[in-house]
């Protein structure tokens, strides 16, 4: 049985929002189901290239217990859903915009470009939608 798409709109910077859709993400993908995430708002700050631990991942308490214990970079799940299974990351056109980013302010080969809103949700009409 084929399973549709899942659409996955990260927006916040939270380190446990973006984690817990890194998470959902990964498991999708390796699981067979394709996969497309879509970052924006906040969350774009997280993927800018360059930047330690400490700059890319802000949350609360227990994003610190993430990092103490050594649970999986976020960034780093996402790529491996990405090797491992059907999954595409669209960067938000208008926050590139809004920030005078582009493509190449943004970490290692994850995304697959950038994409408005308007057409990411017209694609995601085909499939399952949640954000985080």
């Amino acid at each position: 049985m084929l399973s549709k798409p899942l659409y996955i709109l990260v927006c916040s910077e939270n380190h446990e929002k973006i984690q817990m859709a890194a998470m959902a993400a990964s498991v999708a993908a390796v699981s067979e189901r394709p996969v497309s995430v879509f970052i924006s708002m906040g969350a774009i700050y997280t993927f800018k290239a360059g930047l330690s631990d400490d700059e890319r991942y802000r949350g609360g308490d227990f994003s610190s217990i993430l990092r103490e214990k050594g649970a999986p970079d976020a960034l780093k799940l996402l790529e491996m859903g990405k090797q491992l299974g059907e999954m595409s990351i669209y960067a938000c056109s208008m926050a590139l915009d809004i920030l005078g980013w582009d493509e190449t302010d943004l970490e290692g080969d994850l995304f697959d470009g950038a994409m408005g809103l308007t057409k990411y949700l017209s694609d995601a009409e085909a499939g399952q939608i949640i954000t985080f």
